[in-house]
């Protein structure tokens, strides 16, 4: 029987995930499970990387610990590194390492403390609504922000308020940029932009610039990988005999996420090693479009694999999308799909 044929489908599964659920997901990909301030390796060509090594770890030293008492209290070591600002902000191009370095910032704090990208802090917000998400995040000792987005003025207007309140309970910032890949000359470094639109924010941010070269140096005349039926079948067995794979219709796939809010496609993919997509074809809505960027971004957290046949998946988001206000978005997302497809 063709394992192709008989392998589960993406859109039979519909996840319900509660607000600890989705908390407990705030967590750095596993690709940065053991990121550290040790493990990364600054480039000397760059000088300004081991400088926002150094710029982490002072600011982790500053995150204070609860307060002690009792014999704790009185026989401390050394009381903690008092910084100035509650926020950093990581700011530069593709494939420096801030995200390694954010998530070591994660790793290197203790308590509750949560990790995610711009999209899953909104799409939190969307699903608890905006008064349950700042009951849900006060009180973390740490709030780390993956690829901060600015083409949406009312994600990131609602960004900015939900930060403010969490400054104001004591909760520490940490951002990165989201310069995406391959975008070549269009405004590199981001920090001006990410300061016009925090403006009550602004001066809670230390910044801290990181130039240097990709260090993954991926071909931006790479393209993703389309099979035709013959090979899709051959290797959607083999993605079923080896792991847990899905296979689904294109447009089914775009129909069903519409059905499931973005704050749930980590449950959509949870337990997955590879997604089959038959008959992939160009995008013409752009909300469509936007449900894809999220879905795809859980799949390379996750570093699921995806195969593919139809219209290769670098070349699905028309040249209105990519020259739009979501053109970042849209440039990440072919990035990983590249990626993922040549996995």
């Amino acid at each position: 029987m063709d394992s192709a044929t008989t392998a589960l489908r993406l859109i039979d599964r519909n996840p319900g995930l509660a607000a600890a659920e989705l908390l407990k997901h705030l967590a750095p990909p596993p690709q940065f499970a053991s990121a550290s301030l040790e493990n990364y390796v600054p480039d000397p060509a760059h000088p300004s990387q081991a400088e926002a090594v150094e710029a982490v770890r002072r600011f982790a030293d500053g995150v204070p610990d609860a307060p002690a008492t009792g014999l704790a209290g009185l026989f401390r070591r050394k009381a903690p590194v008092v910084v100035d600002k509650p926020g950093i902000y990581l700011d530069g191009g593709f494939g420096v390492g801030k995200t390694h370095l954010l998530a070591a910032l994660w790793h290197r704090t203790s308590g509750r403390k949560y990790f995610g990208t711009f999209i899953e802090y909104t799409a939190l917000v969307g699903a608890l609504g905006y008064a349950h998400a700042v009951e849900a995040l006060s009180g973390a000792r740490l709030i780390a922000i993956d690829e901060f987005e600015l083409d949406d003025p009312g994600d990131t207007m609602v960004m900015s308020r939900l930060l403010g309140q969490l400054v104001a309970g004591g909760t520490r910032i940490a951002a990165t940029s989201n310069t995406p890949p391959h975008a070549l000359g269009e405004g590199r470094f981001a920090a001006q932009d990410f300061l016009r639109e925090i403006t009550a924010l602004a001066d809670r941010f230390d910044i801290f610039r990181i130039d240097g070269d990709d260090y993954r140096k991926r071909d931006i005349e790479g393209h993703a990988v389309a099979l035709d039926e013959g090979a899709f079948t051959d290797r959607m067995r083999l993605e079923t005999a080896r792991g847990t794979a899905t296979v689904d219709d294109f447009a089914a796939v775009l129909h069903h996420l519409s059905s499931v809010h973005p704050s749930r496609y980590i449950g959509l993919i949870d337990g997955l090693t590879a997604i089959g997509l038959r008959d992939v074809a160009v995008l013409r809505n752009q909300t469509d479009a936007l449900r894809l960027v999220a879905l795809v971004d859980r799949l390379y957290d996750a570093q699921i694999r995806i195969v593919a046949t139809g219209v290769p998946l670098d070349r699905i988001f028309t040249e209105d999308m990519l020259s739009g206000g979501y053109r970042k978005k849209y440039l990440r997302a072919v990035s990983r799909m590249i990626a993922l497809t040549t996995a």
